[in-house]
């Protein structure tokens, strides 16, 4: 990256330590959306059956470029940014919908469901003035298109032709544990936007920071959902940019005191829930995994936690704000014991979820803890300082990963 467009340099070559800076930058922040989010990477903006039936359309954001994901009539999945060619306004104002055709609020000018210009109001003029000039092309204007690829019922976007095919930006392991989790249709059982405090990147690293789960969250401890004494480990691409950890629960763990004996807030023994059936879960995939967490470089989350489903979409809003929109989810063929389940469980995550309520604060903490130290360096040796997969989630492989991906595309 060139000093115009961050005037700061990585501390090394290590991955072992973070400047703080990467956080607050704006320059830097400008950067990522060319280089990464407009860059050969692939963006998660929704899911298949959000756009089942041609015509159906979902608004969303890729970076901060907002696009429009639509079934065009032939049954491709097409997305273009939500732009009028004509002074820039947005060209879809609804979250969803279905339409034959989108037409601008502001002048008429309309778009097929591929994003080509097809109409323009008044292109003629009005009684024999004004209008277009004749040699106004529509076919060389219009917003810009981005590819589309589906995998298992997600839908990815990239306005670069160089981003390679899907599978092979992924990788077989990830592949294969993103199968394990939608290996069947899916039921949409709600939605929701949350907005966080701070850099997109301090949320991407949370959840690829296998070592805090246990620790800061009380209710994974006490409740025995995931610790760093049950079985499991973490999974990391060899680019880095992907990971899946996973937890097993293991029977040792069961009579296990190590939390208690070093005085870690993850433990209350006087906790008890009112309705313990919150937890009465099934080994639906039938290999004894608890929890599952994923990620794909660089926006996308794939959360299984017992029997709550959810894919998370990261949005970066600055460089000091985000969003993060939930999707939870269930299966078209789940019994209705199994819906009631899943739909009780959904109070694990959010923003006042049992679990992840403490991850709407922390990227905060650190956002207004660094605010001074720009120049100044966070530790990531746990683990050890490269980016392997691990039988341990006491590591943070994952997202010293993220940050070997992170330093490609943005050449530091």
């Amino acid at each position: 990256m060139s000093s115009a467009e961050s005037p700061h340099a990585w501390p090394g070559d290590t991955l072992t330590r973070v400047p703080y800076w990467v956080y607050q930058d704006d320059a830097n922040y400008r950067a990522e959306l060319r280089r990464i989010f407009e860059g050969p990477v692939w963006s998660y903006v929704c899911l298949e059956s959000d756009v089942e039936r041609p015509g159906d359309f979902r608004t969303t954001f890729v970076g901060e470029m907002p696009v429009i994901v639509v079934r065009a009539e032939d049954g491709t999945i097409c997305a273009f940014e939500n732009r009028c060619a004509h002074r820039g306004a947005l060209i879809a104002l609804d979250d969803r919908g279905k339409a034959r055709s989108f037409q601008c609020i502001y002048h008429a000018w309309t778009y097929d469901l591929r994003g080509n210009l097809t109409g323009i109001a008044f292109e003629k003029g009005s009684n024999g003035r004004g209008g277009m000039p004749a040699s106004f092309c529509k076919e060389e204007h219009g917003p810009r298109k981005l590819r589309t690829t589906t995998l298992h019922g997600l839908v990815f976007a990239s306005l670069s032709p160089e981003a390679p095919p899907i599978a092979e930006y992924l990788g077989q392991e990830i592949l294969g544990r993103i199968e394990r989790v939608l290996h069947r249709p899916v039921r949409v059982l709600g939605r929701f936007v949350q907005v966080l405090p701070n850099n997109w990147k301090l949320y991407v690293e949370n959840v690829k920071d296998t070592y805090h789960a246990s620790l800061l969250h009380a209710f994974f401890g006490t409740f025995r959902i995931t610790r760093l004494t049950q079985g499991g480990g973490i999974i990391v691409s060899p680019d880095g940019g992907h990971h899946a950890s996973y937890t097993i629960d293991r029977a040792d763990d069961r009579v296990s005191t190590a939390y208690r004996d070093q005085g870690i807030r993850s433990e209350h023994q006087n906790y008890r829930l009112a309705d313990p059936s919150l937890l009465d879960s099934v080994d639906e995939y039938g290999d004894g995994i608890k929890l599952q967490i994923l990620t794909v470089f660089p926006n996308f989350v794939l959360q299984q936690i017992e029997n709550c489903l959810a894919v998370r979409q990261v949005l970066p809003k600055g460089p000091d704000s985000m969003e993060l929109h939930w999707t939870y989810f269930g299966f078209t063929d789940d019994t209705p014991e199994m819906h009631r389940r899943r739909l009780k469980q959904l109070n694990l995550v959010g923003p006042a979820g049992y679990v992840s309520m403490e991850d709407g604060c922390v990227g905060g903490f650190v956002q207004r803890g660094a605010a001074t130290a720009s120049d100044e360096l966070s530790v990531v040796n746990m683990g050890g300082e490269g980016t392997e997969s691990q039988d341990t989630r006491a590591t943070e492989a994952s997202v010293r990963g993220f940050w070997k991906a992170y330093r490609r595309y943005m050449g530091v």
